[in-house]
């Protein structure tokens, strides 16, 4: 397992044929698994993932003070030029706020302020909630790329996109590397360069809610990607309410009668990531809105 007491630990083992490569990155633990069993090319993938993986997570983590998000976040209604690859993601954000109706907003994260999802009962003031909307809402950021600016008050937060990002980057300098088939999975978001060398599947588990680690079923994928929206490890329960961390951004309260969990296949993980968003974003209409998107989805209540 990765030191917890070095955030930068890369572990390495041959387990049940083939590497896995383990790390923490984005408050999640991160593995690879390659279908090798070449130490060297193991190790040297290891090196090129982590070091893009981290990369994305030092360029975008709002927890920094030196990168460019910070520069977004404190610009005071300035000016600020973004390169190539912010205004990648600054666009993706875009077009999920107009997907979704306004209900996936980049600049809600200002809500963690007065939520903290810890599992326990500590619901949100209004007062604290109403304090904070005024600076709430894509449709008053300037953005005509490459230039962007914010009201002051006003914040971004890529923590919605950003893991999903960083498993496409790794998906694909992978295979700018190796052909070999592999499984790179953050947090639970996955994609696969194609099947294991013998033909099959790779085997994918369904974690079940509640349940520390116990799966309730398991998915076989050969392409594409997965990824999860749920509230089994972030949520607050009061009188025997539960309370999603997924909010609504016009209220700031957070989503009732969603699924527990929410698991979508897409080509992309950042497609995964965003469907199984707006399917939760959904509320009691999770399975009818992915329905009436025709894409493979599972639901867990």
């Amino acid at each position: 397992m990765p030191n917890p007491l070095n955030p930068n630990a890369i572990d390495l083992s041959f387990e049940h044929g083939y590497w896995h490569i383990r790390f923490q990155a984005m408050a999640s633990q991160c593995e690879v698994l390659l279908d090798s069993d070449d130490k060297l090319l193991a190790e040297r993938i290891s090196q090129i993932i982590t070091k893009e993986t981290w990369r994305i997570e030092q360029k975008f983590s709002r927890y920094r003070s030196d990168n460019i998000l910070y520069e977004i976040n404190h610009c005071n209604n300035h000016i600020i030029h973004v390169d190539e690859e912010t205004a990648l993601l600054i666009n993706f954000a875009d077009k999920c706020y107009v997907m979704s109706g306004g209900m996936f907003d980049v600049s809600s994260g200002i809500l963690r302020r007065a939520w903290h999802f810890d599992g326990s009962d500590r619901i949100a003031e209004q007062s604290e909630i109403d304090k904070l909307l005024p600076f709430i809402g894509w449709e008053k950021v300037r953005w005509r790329q490459p230039i962007i600016s914010l009201p002051m008050g006003m914040e971004l937060d890529f923590g919605g996109i950003g893991k999903e990002y960083a498993v496409d980057k790794a998906w694909q300098m992978l295979t700018e590397h190796t052909d070999v088939p592999a499984l790179i999975n953050f947090g639970g978001d996955l994609r696969v360069t194609g099947a294991r060398n013998n033909g099959e599947a790779w085997q994918v588990g369904i974690e079940k809610p509640d349940s520390e680690g116990q799966a309730s079923g398991i998915l076989e994928i050969s392409s594409g990607a997965l990824a999860t929206s749920g509230d089994s490890k972030r949520f607050l329960l009061k009188e025997g309410q539960r309370y999603s961390h997924i909010l609504n951004p016009s209220t700031g309260w957070p989503i009732t009668d969603a699924p527990r969990s929410v698991t979508v296949a897409a080509p992309t993980c950042i497609e995964a990531g965003m469907m199984a968003t707006f399917a939760s974003l959904q509320g009691e209409y999770a399975e009818q809105f992915l329905a009436a998107m025709d894409t493979p989805y599972w639901c867990l209540r």
